[in-house]
């Protein structure tokens, strides 16, 4: 659910809720009221107590009482001039907003109303009236409902009663009923807002502080605190949005900690190979001055040694400065049309001297069409070639060294195979061969030397050329390195 339809919806409920609440609490309240109000007031229609003070609703309200003195005044009529009798119809009256008045010989012997109410002096009343005739409503400055009973005392006086009701104001029940429906309409909109902002903690304010918790643990360089938030509003997309930048971070930083894992292994295998030759031409210059090789042929070999190692040097520092091309993909390319019966052959013929020099035997097979073209670059080829080469050569273990070359027309590909009979790769270890600096425990052991970037230099020219590359491995029996590239076919003009 999106922000703003939320934020909507509880805009809603604050308008339309505390009707719908009143409207069902008036309803609720007037029906759990109604027997109260039917015995209270001794009447069926409980409806005029709510539209009004009408005339019925104000008679009915002293009815009890009414018939009480009326029961007085037929056992004992000189009772009613008792003090606490009449005391106590007028608290039961007083709670009805009504109060009771005693004339005697046209006297008032008793006035609940405290003098407020001149009823003799209006005229309005008829001293042969009775209850059962109901009352009079006097309209004046102040509104009253008055009951009138007359009777004789003991000794043959007249007297009345009179039962007073202020008009003006609201019958009890009913102001009863107003404030509990204050009480229950405002505690249940105590109850809707507390649902309410909870509603909103849980989804919105939840949430944000879920996002801060998660924003200063990864200020504080944790990166492995997961924001785990499965809402589908704007602030769910945030949260998402920030655990994804939170999982990029991390394998920036793991891939930025492989990095610098792997530059240092590359400066430790780089100073291990280039020791080792330094090494030796110190050891074989000493020897010159020293006087060792005193004969023509002994320096001579000494030169060449020396060669041969600031040749061994130069590949290194080579490699690592191509290492660094791959790693900021800036490789010079150039890539040209090359015929692949002329380019192989000229290319194992000049690795071929090579390998003759190290009793290494060469085999060499080339089934491709002489017209066949690929486009590639010469130089970066050859290196990929040199790499593998130098790779089986630093791993062979048999008497008889070989080294294959198969160059093969496969469809729209052209295949070249370059195969030893050196240690192989174990099944297992054979996929990571391509990995930087990976070194296999029995056929790439680190005190063989190298840099350990040679065959994934290999990978990265063949991707580069839009080819593919394997390698195929039978433990103790050699290893064969396969490589694809696409054949270049002239698109014929129309």
């Amino acid at each position: 659910m999106k922000l703003t339809t939320k934020l909507m919806i509880a805009f809603m409920t604050i308008i339309i809720i505390p009707i719908l609440v009143v409207y069902v609490c008036m309803g609720v309240l007037q029906r759990y009221q109604m027997k109260t109000y039917q015995n209270a007031y001794q009447t069926e229609s409980i409806y005029e107590m709510f539209v009004g003070n009408s005339v019925q609703a104000l008679n009915a309200l002293t009815n009890n009482v009414q018939d009480e003195i009326l029961g007085i005044l037929e056992e004992d009529p000189d009772r009613v001039l008792e003090k606490t009798t009449a005391d106590s119809f007028g608290e039961t009256l007083g709670e009805m907003e009504s109060y009771l008045v005693v004339e005697r010989a046209d006297s008032v012997i008793y006035d609940g109303g405290n003098g407020t109410l001149d009823i003799m002096a209006a005229g309005l009343l008829d001293a042969d009236g009775s209850f059962s005739e109901g009352g009079t409503y006097l309209s004046g400055e102040k509104d009253y409902y008055v009951k009138q009973q007359s009777f004789s005392f003991s000794d043959g006086e007249e007297g009345s009663i009179f039962l007073v009701t202020r008009a003006g104001l609201l019958i009890p029940q009913v102001r009863q009923v107003a404030g509990t429906m204050v009480l229950v309409v405002g505690a249940l909109l105590i109850l809707i807002a507390f649902c309410l902002t909870m509603w909103i903690y849980y989804t919105l304010l939840q949430p944000i502080g879920e996002l801060q918790k998660a924003t200063k643990a990864i200020k504080d360089g944790n990166l492995d605190y997961q924001l785990n938030l499965d809402e589908k509003d704007e602030i769910g997309q945030l949260c998402s949005n920030f655990e994804e930048m939170r999982q990029r971070l991390k394998e920036s930083q793991e891939e930025k900690l492989q990095y610098d894992r792997e530059n240092k292994e590359l400066i430790s295998n780089i100073s291990h190979d280039l020791k080792t030759p330094i090494t030796a031409i110190k050891g074989y210059v000493e020897g010159i001055m020293d006087g060792v090789a005193s004969s023509p042929e002994m320096l001579d070999k000494y030169v060449r040694t020396i060669y041969s190692k600031a040749n061994d040097m130069d590949r290194l520092i080579d490699e690592l400065t191509f290492y660094t091309k791959i790693d900021t993909n800036k490789i010079p390319y150039a890539f040209a049309k090359i015929n692949v019966k002329d380019y192989f052959d000229d290319c194992v013929e000049d690795v071929s001297l090579g390998l003759e020099t190290q009793n290494i035997h060469v085999n060499y097979r080339n089934s491709v069409d002489s017209r066949t073209i690929v486009i590639a670059d010469a130089e970066q080829l050859k290196r990929v070639i040199n790499n593998i080469v130098s790779n089986s050569v630093k791993y062979m273990d048999k008497p008889t060294k070989i080294i294959g070359f198969d160059v093969q027309d496969v469809g729209d590909f052209i295949q070249v195979d370059i195969s030893d009979n050196g240690r192989g790769v174990s099944v297992k270890e054979l996929p990571r061969i391509f990995e930087r600096f990976y070194r296999t425990d029995a056929s790439r052991n680190s005190s063989k030397g190298g840099s350990g970037i040679g065959l994934s230099i290999v990978r990265k020219i063949i991707q580069d050329h839009g080819g593919q590359i394997w390698a195929t491995s039978v433990e103790h029996q050699g290893l064969t390195m396969h490589f694809v590239l696409r054949k270049y076919q002239e698109v014929p003009n129309e």
